[in-house]
């Protein structure tokens, strides 16, 4: 059984007591990482910025229709001012009843795509309205989610400082501890996630369970520089007289 002054074997409660403090503050940081409000955040902005750029095409296809009855309108607009040009002109009858004809069929022509023209503007504005929403819903979004990852960002960057000074404050406390019991510690510590606890009226700290009357005999009957383990978490108990 490896051996160590008991005053050495104190010294170890305070190493895990840093030891615990580091390991809530990594416990932290992986909380802050996996927060999960980050998830529905970025569920919102994608959400949103695909029902921006839904808008954005639709308005743009309404324009471009617009743009293609706005040219048809133009250019019958052209051949009615070059009918009529033709019409005032005089000519054979029979040339003049055709050239009405055409008049009449193409100013027909212009008012239902005048028509059309209206409609399209009608829809169009209620498009741009839908877009501007959008466009605001997209940018409300992306403003929740960047001051979300600003406040964690924030808290992590906290966590990493503070985790910075307890492991130097570790490193310090370290160099007053005995070499070979910082090394059962330490395999102690990475085998069973404590590496030591008080034994305190019978009860291990480490498991926080009682320990059985055979146990307690066997580790009372060690002498005091022994370094004995919880038979329940398997972490080094240290014993003070004060405490038994």
């Amino acid at each position: 059984m490896p051996k160590a002054p008991a005053a050495e074997q104190l010294k170890l409660l305070g190493l895990q007591a840093l030891d615990a403090k580091l390991h809530s503050l990594d416990v932290r940081r992986r909380a802050l990482e996996s927060d999960p409000r980050l998830g529905p955040a970025a569920t919102a902005v994608a959400e949103a910025a695909h029902a921006a750029h839904e808008a954005n095409h639709a308005v743009q296809s309404a324009e471009a229709e617009l743009s293609k009855v706005e040219q048809n309108v133009e250019q019958i607009t052209a051949r009615i001012q070059k009918d009529e040009a033709r019409l005032y002109a005089g000519g054979l009858s029979k040339d003049l009843q055709a050239l009405q004809q055409d008049i009449a069929g193409l100013t027909a022509r212009k008012s239902d795509l005048e028509d059309t023209e209206l409609e399209i503007l009608e829809r169009l504005e209620a498009l741009r309205s839908q877009q501007s929403a959008a466009a605001e819903a997209k940018a409300s979004a992306l403003s929740h989610e960047a001051g979300l990852r600003a406040e964690i960002d924030a808290e992590l960057a906290a966590v990493a400082e503070e985790r910075t000074a307890v492991s130097r404050e570790r490193a310090d406390y370290v160099a007053g501890v005995d070499v070979s019991l910082v090394g059962v510690y330490e395999k102690t510590l990475a085998r069973r996630g404590v590496g030591a606890a008080r034994l305190f009226h019978g009860t291990s700290e480490g498991s926080g369970m009682a320990l059985s009357p055979g146990d307690l005999a066997t580790i009372r009957a060690a002498s005091e520089d022994e370094i004995v383990f919880c038979p329940d978490s398997g972490c080094i108990l240290v014993r003070s007289p004060e405490w038994s």
